[in-house]
């Protein structure tokens, strides 16, 4: 009997894939560790391995399909002496999708649609609407009790919610708070201006979810402190003389991060319902801007490491994860993140928690500004940074003495090296 092929779970948090590409087609020999094809999760693309060997008999899901389930079916792998005829036996062959049912013959009308209108509309409490209407209806955040449907004596269905969210924006209910709006109610609330339709990636699907539930479920609160940099600049471009390894701000920073770190452990920890985790590494989420997204590659055990040894690591993460080349192990976790958006001029923001970290830091760009200096009006390169986090797990002076020490490394750089 085939061997089903089924969509594999990638990551811990993966509930659904996208099938990339397939390195094999049908009617070819597959071994155990070949490469048959690539599925996209949440983060990355990554190569799914053969475990067994065979002949690839049935492609059931195409290459480029969106929202595969984990553990869903997606190719039959034929084992020794069976034909092509065995992947499409019906006996095979996986039960069909509700999403694609088979034509069935007509079925005589149910008893239910002989009923009064208000009986279907209302049953024992229940709203009769078809599945896509129901599914319709909360995304737009319409209330079905308060809707009169046009099907078979009074059913709601998919045109009826299409009427409404495409009415005038004054005549469409408002959204209840946390739930997304279709797309035809957000075309209807901007006046049917013209648009260009980017789908959605599996990864921006996740990046929504995940910063949703971070701002509607972590209190998030933030500080923020002015560092001056004029050393840092100074020790950085001595060091990079000096090495083939050539440091970035974004580096020191890591470095000064993870020291502090351990210097205020307070802040190195995660909420849940049973106990606060106080971790004992320091491994340090950076994120990496991608074309669809952005992932947090981690440098494991950040403080145990020099500022090279930080500076080859980062570089190489970076790399890989804009090639989609990153291991699970390398984006999956972590204690602590850093964003930076000094590049692009930005002098301060407040970051997004990633859960489950305590708190992440927003970095500014460098810029000059004037300061005082023993009295006197001077002018001095300063980064503002921002710690956002989480109030379940640092408290305001928590954040206010990570801060201050992370400010003392920064502006007396020399500390870094011992």
């Amino acid at each position: 009997m085939p061997i089903e092929l089924l969509m594999p779970a990638l990551s811990p948090t993966m509930t659904e894939g996208a099938l990339a590409k397939w390195h094999k087609k049908e009617g070819d020999e597959v071994k155990a560790g070949d490469i048959i094809a690539e599925i996209e999760t949440d983060k990355a693309t990554m190569e799914f391995e053969a475990v067994d060997e065979g002949k690839l008999g049935r492609i059931l899901v195409p290459e480029g399909t969106q929202g595969v389930k984990v553990n869903q079916p997606i190719a039959l792998l034929l084992q020794e002496g069976e034909d092509a005829s065995a992947a499409r036996a019906p006996a095979a062959a996986p039960a069909p999708r509700p999403a694609s049912p088979a034509p069935a013959p007509a079925a005589p009308a149910p008893k239910t649609l002989e009923r009064p209108r208000e009986e279907v509309v209302k049953s024992d409490g229940r709203i009769v609407a078809s599945p896509l209407a129901r599914r319709m209806a909360e995304q737009a955040g319409l209330d079905l009790a308060k809707l009169t449907g046009s099907g078979p004596h009074g059913r709601i269905v998919k045109a009826d919610i299409d009427r409404l969210v495409t009415k005038s924006p004054e005549s469409i209910p408002a959204s209840r708070p946390g739930v997304s709006q279709s797309k035809a109610q957000v075309v209807a609330l901007a006046g049917e201006i013209p648009f260009t339709e980017i789908p959605h990636t599996a990864m921006r699907r996740i990046i929504a979810r995940r910063m949703v539930e971070a701002k509607q479920t972590i209190p998030h609160f933030t500080l923020t402190i002015d560092c001056e940099i004029d050393a840092l600049l100074k020790m950085r471009s001595e060091l990079n003389a000096m090495s083939e390894t050539k440091l970035s701000v974004n580096d020191m920073v890591i470095r000064a991060a993870a020291l502090t770190l351990k210097k205020v452990p307070a802040a190195n920890a995660s909420w849940s319902e049973d106990a606060i985790l106080r971790w004992n590494t320091v491994d340090i989420a950076v994120a990496v801007a991608l074309e669809d997204g952005l992932i947090t590659p981690i440098i494991r055990q950040a403080d145990q490491k020099g500022l090279a040894a930080i500076a080859a690591e980062s570089k190489d993460l970076s790399t890989r994860a804009r090639e989609g080349k990153l291991k699970l192990n390398e984006f999956q976790g972590g204690t602590f993140s850093i964003s930076n958006l000094g590049m692009y001029g930005i002098r301060e923001f407040a970051a997004v928690i990633n859960p489950p970290h305590g708190a992440i830091l927003a970095v500014g760009a460098g810029e000059e500004r004037p300061v005082v200096k023993n009295g006197a009006l001077a002018i001095a390169k300063v980064m503002s940074c921002t710690l956002a986090c989480d109030h379940r797990v640092v408290d305001g002076a928590v954040g206010a003495q990570w801060l201050a020490a992370f400010k003392r490394l920064i502006e007396a750089p020399l500390a870094m090296l011992l």
